[in-house]
């Protein structure tokens, strides 16, 4: 079965790596120790730090190998390619919103890296979808949750 390659920045990579690190290290041995801990409680029949450790212990087991599936599928975004020219995964967009005579900046990322409330947006997003492609002075109609944008690009830039 083919995975679906997830679009990474370096520093984007290198913070999965780092938030890896430290779940299989020092969460890891957290975790471990509030088991442990409920164990020497007694009954684990009715042990509800029991539970919540064992809950807990699940939780991070699952981020952990969410995480290392999207490093093992990761393709780094080459920022070098982008020329400003035309918007490529990578790109950090500068937008004019028409009708709202109003610019916006936009870095175009992957999904697991998109933070939409600082300014990372991902290419799957609808915006996102829009502006690949797309060259300097285009303008663009964008269908969103808060109605209908048009957008002009009016830089284009790593």
């Amino acid at each position: 079965m083919a995975s679906k390659p997830v679009y990474l920045t370096k520093s984007g990579y290198k913070k999965l790596e780092e938030k890896l690190k430290l779940l299989t290290g020092e969460r890891r041995r957290e975790v471990a120790e509030r088991i442990k801990a409920a164990i020497a409680l007694g009954d684990l029949s009715e042990n509800s730090e029991y539970d919540d450790a064992k809950n807990e212990q699940a939780f991070l087991e699952g981020e952990i190998l969410s995480i290392e599936s999207a490093l093992r599928h990761a393709e780094i975004i080459d920022e070098d390619k982008i020329d400003g020219n035309s918007v490529i995964l990578g790109a950090v967009v500068k937008v004019e919103d028409v009708e709202k005579n109003r610019e916006i900046e936009y870095t175009i990322v992957g999904s697991d890296e998109a933070d939409p409330f600082n300014g990372s947006i991902s290419n799957e997003s609808t915006i996102g979808m829009a502006l690949i492609g797309c060259k300097l002075g285009d303008v663009v109609a964008v269908e969103t949750p808060r109605g209908s944008k048009k957008l002009k690009i009016v830089a284009i830039h790593s």
